[in-house]
């Protein structure tokens, strides 16, 4: 049987997720620096938070890569919260290690079974969007986070991811090692 701190684990997981894809995206469309900021860092807080519950939760159900995918995210977003106080040009190098930690997570968890079909495609696309913008910025392109096509294109499909993410934790048809995310995990 569920405990109920553990679903109440996963809607916070879930409502992480949500302040992060809603500042996130609401950040990247805003001009003033400020404001800006101010959003990412509420957006990174949530997505940084969400990401670490889920990375617990999963290793606490036995899905070691799952867990150490949403360990890699959370490591990612911190890099881009530090960033987020320095403004958008001096954000650069740790937006471009940010968002290949992203990149290697979505792969991590979108590699096992436990999202459906269309989550894991959405992360697969925001991956592999994400390994061109932080290879243009590891080879010397300063890429600013709100560029245009890239990495502009790329959240949508990362908030696509996390929609999915979210339906499949509260829905609880997260599958882990054969089970509902929200199963009962018995003691080793």
């Amino acid at each position: 049987m569920e405990q109920p701190r553990d679903r109440e684990v996963e809607l916070l997981a879930a409502f992480g997720l949500a302040l992060g894809a809603v500042f996130g995206l609401a950040g990247t469309l805003v001009a003033d620096d400020f404001v800006r900021q101010v959003l990412w860092a509420v957006d990174g807080v949530g997505i940084i938070v969400a990401t670490a519950l889920l990375a617990v939760r999963f290793g606490r159900i036995g899905d070691d890569a799952v867990s150490a995918g949403f360990l890699v995210f959370a490591l990612g977003e911190t890099l881009l919260v530090g960033g987020t106080a320095a403004g958008l040009e001096r954000s650069v190098p740790s937006f471009g290690g940010g968002v290949a930690l992203w990149a290697a997570a979505l792969l991590l968890i979108g590699l096992r079974p436990v999202f459906a079909l269309w989550v894991r495609i959405a992360g697969f696309i925001a991956a592999a969007l994400f390994i061109i913008v932080a290879a243009r910025i590891f080879s010397g392109t300063p890429l600013l986070p709100t560029a245009s096509p890239l990495p502009f294109f790329g959240y949508p499909f990362l908030v696509l991811t996390f929609v999915g993410w979210i339906q499949g934790i509260v829905s609880g048809r997260a599958r882990a090692r054969g089970g509902a995310l929200s199963a009962p995990i018995s003691a080793p």
